[in-house]
C-alpha cells in the first residue's frame, strides 16, 4: 500500500504565520468592526463607542455586544483590609489606631482606597458590587443609550455577550453576542476587527466554539502593563476579571493588536475644561458624554469627591483611534507573551512564540482632537 503523503507542518506553520503577520498590517481604509464593551462600567467604553459611531467614514460598524463585568473580586479584600486596619473591628468607619495594627500587604493595596472612602463619607456597605450578570445587562442598556443619542437606530446592532466569566479554560460560554460574532466572522469577505475594551470571555468563548474564525478576525485588546514589563498584571480589570479567557485568546494565535493600558492607554486624560469648552452642549451625544464625565459611577466606588480640576483616563479610545487612523496609535510587532500564574508577562519562551502587534506610544492630542472636531459636525 503506497505511503500516504504527509503535510509539512513547519511549512505550514511558516504559511500561517506570514498569513498572520499580514492581518496584523496596520488598516489602511475603512474596516469592517465589532465593539466588544463592558459599557456600564465606568465612562472610558461610552466615549469610545461614540467615536466608532461618528466615524462611519472609517469604521463600518457591524455590531456592539455587551461583556460581563464585575468589581466583586475587590468586596472581600477591602473588607479584610478595613478589618486589618481598624484592629479586628466590625465592619464600619471609626478611629482605629494604627500604631497598633502590623504591617499587611492587602491592606497597603487596599488603604489609599479605604481613606478615600473614608473621607467621602461613604460606609462599605453602600457600595454596589455588580455581579457579571447584572454587568452585562446594565451594558446593553448603555449600549443602547449611546446609540440613541448619536441618533442612530440600534435595532439589530446590539448583542447581550456572556453573563458569566469563563469556569475554565476548555469552557466557554454561549450568548447570542458570541453566536453573532462567529456568524459576521465567517459571513465576512474582509478582516473583520474586534475591538475587545473589557474582558476577553467573549472573544474567547468564540474561539473555542469556532477555531476557524481565528483566520478572519484581529482582535484589538487593551489591558495590562507592556509586553516587556515585569510588574503583575493583577491591576489590570480588563484581564483579571477573566483570566481564562485571557489565556486562551492569547494561545488560540489569533492576530492580536494588544493595547497597553498602564504607561500608554493612561496617556489619554481628558480635564473637566476640556470637557466643558469640547464635548457638552455637542449635541446629545455631547451632553451624554459630559454628564458622564460629571457623574462617574466609579466616583462614589473609588471613594472620589468630584473630577473637579481633575482628569480621567479614557482607556478605551486607543483601540478605536488604532482602527481609524494606526499613525494615531504606533505599534511594533512582538512576540505574545504567555501569562504567568502570578499574572505577569512571561517571555521565557519568546524566540517560538507567535506575533502580535503592541502599541508603543499614542498622540494624546490627536486622538482627542478627532473626537472633538466629530462631535462638532
Amino acid at each position: 500500500m503506497p505511503t500516504i503523503p504527509q503535510p509539512n507542518r513547519t511549512l505550514f506553520r511558516k504559511h500561517e504565520a506570514a498569513l498572520r503577520e499580514q492581518m496584523l498590517e496596520p488598516p489602511t481604509s475603512k474596516v469592517a468592526v465589532v465593539i466588544d464593551t463592558d459599557a456600564a462600567n465606568e465612562i472610558d467604553d461610552q466615549f469610545a463607542l461614540a467615536l466608532a459611531l461618528l466615524s462611519p467614514d472609517q469604521i463600518d460598524l457591524k455590531a456592539v455586544i455587551a461583556e460581563p463585568f464585575s468589581f466583586a473580586h475587590h468586596q472581600a479584600p477591602l473588607l479584610a483590609a478595613q478589618r486589618t486596619r481598624d484592629g479586628g473591628a466590625a465592619s464600619s468607619w471609626g478611629t482605629p489606631t494604627r500604631a497598633s495594627v502590623a504591617p499587611d500587604a492587602l491592606l497597603e493595596d487596599y488603604e489609599a482606597w479605604l481613606d478615600r472612602l473614608e473621607a467621602a463619607g461613604t460606609p462599605l456597605a453602600d457600595l454596589a458590587f455588580t455581579t457579571p450578570s447584572e454587568g452585562v445587562d446594565l451594558s446593553v442598556a448603555e449600549i443602547r443609550r449611546v446609540f440613541a443619542a448619536a441618533g442612530i437606530d440600534s435595532a439589530g446592532m446590539v448583542f447581550r455577550g456572556a453573563d458569566q466569566y469563563m469556569e475554565e479554560a476548555a469552557a466557554p460560554v454561549q450568548s447570542a453576542g458570541v453566536e453573532r460574532l462567529v456568524e459576521l466572522a465567517r459571513n465576512s469577505d474582509e478582516i473583520l476587527y474586534v475591538a475587545a475594551i473589557g474582558c476577553l470571555t467573549n472573544v474567547a468563548s468564540a474561539l473555542l466554539l469556532a477555531p476557524d474564525i481565528a483566520a478572519k478576525i484581529v482582535v484589538v485588546w487593551t489591558a495590562g502593563y507592556p509586553s516587556a514589563d515585569q510588574r503583575s498584571n493583577t491591576p489590570a480589570l480588563n484581564l483579571v476579571q477573566d483570566v481564562h479567557a485571557t489565556r486562551v485568546v492569547l494561545e488560540s494565535e489569533v492576530p492580536l493588536v494588544y493595547m497597553p493600558g498602564f504607561t500608554i492607554g493612561e496617556q489619554l486624560t481628558i480635564s473637566q475644561p476640556e470637557v466643558r469648552a469640547s464635548v457638552e452642549g455637542r449635541g446629545p451625544l455631547g451632553d451624554l458624554l459630559a454628564d458622564l464625565y460629571n457623574n462617574n459611577p466609579l466616583h462614589q466606588m473609588l471613594g472620589i469627591a468630584s473630577s473637579s480640576g481633575g482628569s480621567w483616563v479614557i482607556w478605551d479610545l486607543i483601540c478605536i483611534a488604532w482602527l481609524i487612523d494606526p499613525n494615531l496609535v504606533p505599534t511594533v510587532i512582538r512576540p505574545a507573551p504567555e501569562l504567568a500564574t502570578d499574572l505577569r508577562w512571561d517571555l521565557t519562551n519568546s524566540l517560538t512564540r507567535h506575533v502580535m502587534r503592541e502599541a508603543v506610544s499614542v498622540d494624546r492630542d490627536g486622538v482627542f482632537r478627532d473626537l472633538f472636531a466629530k462631535l462638532a459636525g
